[in-house]
């Protein structure tokens, strides 16, 4: 190398050239190789003098390599000075609010579907790590769902996308800048012809305000939008029966007869998830002997379904004509259609006379993936119920997502566009298109012929290696935006932490295509809504407001009224399909379309009806499967050929009692090919068969077994538990003539067992209990990841799943009950799904501690069962002797050595500082989040009064849409968990062992409609 010069820029040019090649790993082992030169060090020790002892250190010398990586590469390329990371000084004064190990908490909102959920997000020290519900946003109510609760681990993803990517090597934001500004000069006399921009659904006010802008400034550029999982059908229904398009606010709260055509509410199916599972749920207590009913027609198996008092199991394509007959009986002008087999017909037959005996309290929903048609002919049965307006139980308000369109539509258009020729440049702001469009759709090809392409993503996945540009993309918790909820609720998202790895926003990169490269995210946001809110003088209180709040006030929008067109301007109905085998696309429980992929929490959650983990299967009933010759013990796991419109697909099957003969469910979002270190590889790509005309499924696939095998890593079969009397069960009727059904069938009569030889012990002391209501539980799994967020628990893999080492310490058991005939595969009689939480149950004659040898596990002053994780030696005897298996043992070190390895150092910023870190050997499990109740207890001696009822809320129970879980001192007899064990319903599980469990169940009841009760 020449002589170290005495110009400063000039090294740094010479630098950058050298790591100008690489990329990603490489790029860092360049840089420590180019460390030890005598540029670097000449370059390093005359600029940075102050930091010169750093260099001796290893530890400090990686860490300042690191640092002085990101400057080069954020280094502009006329040679400007690198921009050395500023210092910070401590307090002299700490602020009031802020109190050394008390987390502080955030208001802010997550967008998911163009749709946002409010949260409140904990921060330690700065660093976020557990996320909850925000009580004052109508889409979160104070609870999440599981894809909230795993933000925190997407935030930290040691996989996310780090440096921009110019080619697919290193590059520098500000040549980035330079050539998007370049290419802006070159359209800004073309009007922008050539120009696209590519985004996911878009529910930001003010980001939609900047499109709408840019637009504006080249009127010829196009706007394209493209969800893998869309509503498009959903849109082109409500333009058919109103004349526009309108997006349904549903009110479960006031409904006492549901109808759910194809439509998964419980689950993923409705805009507002989480708001409406907890007004579906508070309907279901039988109240004065009165509940709510829900009837359910499906082909797949799902938490709605699981829920419904009756479910029909058909195919996709019949749905049509079952809501054509229940339109008919409901009094629908013009309805008529194909008579229905007899069980069809009888059933729509009563449930349409149900609709209307409840006029005005009645409420039909069609899923997403039904056709247009038929969301069209939900509209008209709503409103010949009475169901349609503010007395009803849906009223309907303008769109959320900004300029609505059909996405598949969007996204071919832009395709054909590429091909033609016409574009120049393509502005791609999320989503992954190069993996979720349509396999009709060649994205890939279209993409790699656009002369400049831009893309905005998280990591680098299918469709940045093909980009011209890649620039990371700022996580939510670290950027500012704004978003709207299902009912049009606005929020502010604020950031919690800097960006880790450099993140851009969608907002810097439009602004910077108008030039205002000086103008950050949070300028954007406020510029928007001070333009919105009237009178200036009066925004800064209103923004404070809504940063503190979460929501800005008087945003929710107003219902609009509508009326619903005559039938016979709805078209022809869809044709039937005249037999075969039907392939259903549905998006996976957990990882959604693919983008949580990469997140380990979700692939090792047990999916809620096949407790599938890490894969996804084709889904066939024990009849079909009867049809292609496997036996219905032992064919799961067998490799299956699918043929669908000439492209084929190999994956094992799954059998799943309950569902539609005849079909097969293929979930989305697996099979990635470039996700990263977690996801990658995993499961099996539904998009590979996957049409843009036929985005859900439909009829002539063919099914051939192949004759392979492939593993797959379920829970269900773990435990075999017919006959233990578990999940109680009683109609509406009979639990009105007997309230305490749930002890009809116990061993031994209730109460009638021995006291607790702790009783005495607890007088004076807090007596913490739980209670679950199955009548509310869901299964959504919201618990199940919160608790696994709360505890710092691990994620084992798939292998040692399969081993039936899951470490997480709540699981949600599914149980099914009916009769399957062994010859042919054909239900005898009506499959249904249970739900039953399960997790340390806190005995207080606990089995567990008997025959621990070193006293690990033990009672405390409040009659928790705890473990001392110090003491424990790895007996297993605890677990070997626990009746419930609730006991979870570190067989591995997983933090060390599961994926990801949550040892890496962005994850150790994600785990809660109030829970120990468990290692290998050491047996662990619930603790009622004895951290809380311990927060909680500091509370209230600092006040000097006790612990309030409500004051402790265990992770899973502030979690749950469904307030399904109950929790407090027993010992309080106005708590509402003392109240709630008082009720008839509430029963021990194995009460007869004489464990004397602190959790208990509340039985479920069904409310059937006797007209369709089998004698």
């Amino acid at each position: 190398m020449s002589k170290p010069s005495e110009n400063s820029a000039d090294d740094l040019a010479e630098i950058r050239a050298q790591l100008a090649p690489a990329s990603g790993p490489d790029y860092w082992r360049s840089l420590e190789e180019l460390a030890g030169t005598e540029k670097f060090q000449h370059y390093l020790h005359r600029e940075f003098p102050e930091n010169s002892t750093e260099w001796t250190d290893p530890e400090s010398r990686r860490h300042f390599l690191k640092l002085m990586g990101a400057s080069i590469a954020l280094a502009g390329v006329s040679g400007c000075a690198i921009r050395v990371p500023e210092k910070i000084a401590p307090w002299t004064k700490s602020p009031e609010q802020v109190v050394p190990g008390r987390p502080q908490f955030f208001a802010t909102a997550m967008t998911m579907g163009g749709l946002a959920t409010g949260l409140l997000v904990e921060s330690h020290a700065g660093r976020p790590t557990k996320i909850e519900g925000n009580p004052d946003h109508p889409a979160s109510l104070g609870s999440t769902d599981i894809f909230a609760q795993a933000a925190a681990l997407t935030l930290y993803d040691p996989d996310r996308a780090q440096l921009v990517l110019r080619e697919g090597q290193g590059g520098i934001y500000d040549d980035l800048l330079a050539a998007l500004t370049a290419e802006m000069d070159r359209l800004r006399p073309k009007k922008g012809a050539g120009l696209r921009i590519l985004t996911e659904a878009v529910g930001s006010p003010s980001l939609a305000d900047q499109i709408k802008q840019v637009l504006a400034a080249y009127p010829e550029a196009k706007w394209h939008r493209y969800e893998g999982v869309s509503r498009d059908a959903a849109r082109a229904g409500s333009k058919l029966a109103f004349g526009e398009v309108v997006d349904p606010v549903y009110h479960f709260d006031k409904a006492d007869v549901i109808l759910a055509l194809d439509a998964d509410f419980l689950a993923c199916g409705s805009p507002g998830r989480v708001a409406d599972e907890r007004a579906f749920a508070a309907r279901r207590e039988p109240k004065e002997g009165v509940m709510n009913r829900l009837y359910v027609a499906e082909a797949v198996y799902t938490n709605t379904g699981a829920a419904a008092d009756h479910r029909l199991a058909i195919k996709p394509s019949q749905v049509a004509d079952l809501a054509l007959a229940v339109a008919k009986e409901a009094g629908v002008e013009g309805a008529s259609g194909a008579a229905l087999p007899e069980p069809m017909a009888k059933w729509a037959a009563a449930v349409a006379k149900d609709l209307k005996a409840h006029k005005g309290k009645a409420l039909v929903l069609v899923g997403d993936s039904q056709p247009a048609y038929v969301h069209a002919l939900g509209h008209a049965i709503n409103q010949a119920v009475g169901a349609i307006g503010e007395q009803g139980t849906v009223t309907f308000i303008e769109p959320i997502e900004a300029d609505p369109v059909e996405h598949v539509g969007s996204l071919a258009g832009l395709v054909k566009d590429i091909q033609a020729g016409k574009v120049d440049t393509l502005l791609i702001l999320g989503g992954n298109p190069a993996y979720t469009a349509p396999a009709d759709v060649d994205f890939v090809a279209a993409l790699k012929k656009v002369p400049l392409s831009i893309r905005l993503g998280t990591h680098l996945d299918e469709t940045s290696e093909h980009c011209t540009w890649f620039v990371p993309e700022a996580h939510f918790l670290e950027s500012w935006g704004d978003a709207r909820a299902f009912d049009g609720t606005a929020s502010i998202v604020q950031p919690l932490i800097v960006p880790l790895y450099n993140g851009k926003s969608a907002h810097e990169i439009l602004a910077a295509m108008m030039g205002q490269f000086d103008r950050s995210p949070l300028n954007v946001v406020r510029d928007y809504w001070r333009g919105q809110k009237g009178n200036p003088a009066d925004f800064e209180a209103t923004w404070r407001k809504a940063l503190h709040d979460g929501k800005i006030d008087g945003t929710a929008s107003k219902s609009k009224a509508v009326t619903a067109k005559a039938l016979a301007s709805f078209g022809p109905k869809p044709a039937a399909p005249s037999g075969g085998t039907e392939i259903i696309f549905r998006p996976d429980p957990t990882i959604w379309d693919g983008r949580f992929n990469n997140v380990g929490w979700l692939q090792e959650l047990p999916k809620p009806i096949t407790k599938l983990t890490w894969d996804n299967a084709a889904l066939i009933s024990p009849a079909t499967a009867r049809k292609l010759g496997l036996e219905l013990v032992g064919g799961n796991g067998k490799v299956a050929e699918i043929k669908y419109k000439g492209r084929t697909l190999e994956i094992p099957v799954f059998l799943v009692p309950g569902q539609a003969d005849d079909t097969v469910v293929v979930h989305l979002g697996y099979g990635r090919s470039k996700t990263g270190n977690v996801g990658t590889g995993t499961g099996f790509n539904a998009n590979a068969i996957r049409t843009s005309d036929a985005p859900w499924g439909g009829p002539g696939a063919e099914i051939a077994m192949t004759g392979a095998t492939y593993s797959l890593a379920s829970t269900q079969p773990w435990r075999n538990v017919e006959g233990r009397n578990l999940v109680r069960v009683a109609t509406l009727a009979d639990f009105i003539k007997d309230p305490k059904f749930v002890h009809k069938d116990e061993e031994l009569p209730h109460g009638s067992l021995a006291s607790s030889v702790w009783d005495e012990e607890y007088k004076d002391h807090y007596k913490w209990g739980m209670a679950i209501d199955l009548n509310s539980c869901t299964g959504c799994n919201a618990c199940v990841i919160s608790c696994q967020a709360e505890n710092n628990i691990p994620v084992v893999g798939k292998g040692q799943v399969e081993a039936g080492r899951l470490m997480q310490w709540m699981e949600i058991d599914t149980y099914f009950s009916g009769e399957v005939d062994t010859e042919t595969g054909k239900a005898e009689a009506p499959i249904d799904a249970y739900f039953q939480p399960r997790t340390c149950m806190h005995c207080e004659n606990a089995p567990c501690e008997l025959v621990c040898p070193v006293g690990a596990t033990l009672h405390d002053a409040e009659g928790l069962n705890v473990m001392v994780y110090n003491r424990c030696v790895g007996t297993r005897y605890c677990g070997n002797n626990c009746p419930y298996k609730v006991r979870h043992f570190n067989f591995l070190n997983y933090f060390e050595e599961s994926k990801p390895r949550l040892d890496m150092p962005s994850l150790k910023l994600l785990n809660n500082p109030d829970v120990t870190v468990r290692s290998r050997g050491v047996m662990e499990k619930c603790t009622y989040c004895i951290q809380r109740i311990s927060g909680a207890r500091i509370n209230a001696k600092e006040k000097g009064v006790p612990i309030q009822d409500g004051d402790v809320k265990t992770a899973c129970q502030a979690a749950c849409p469904a307030q399904a879980i109950h929790f407090g001192d027993l010992n309080d007899k106005s708590s509402k968990v003392y109240k709630i064990k008082q009720e008839s319903r509430d029963y021990v599980m194995l009460g007869e062992l004489n464990t004397r469990p602190r959790t208990t169940y509340l039985g479920k009841i069904r409310n059937p409609n006797p007209e369709l009760v089998e004698a």
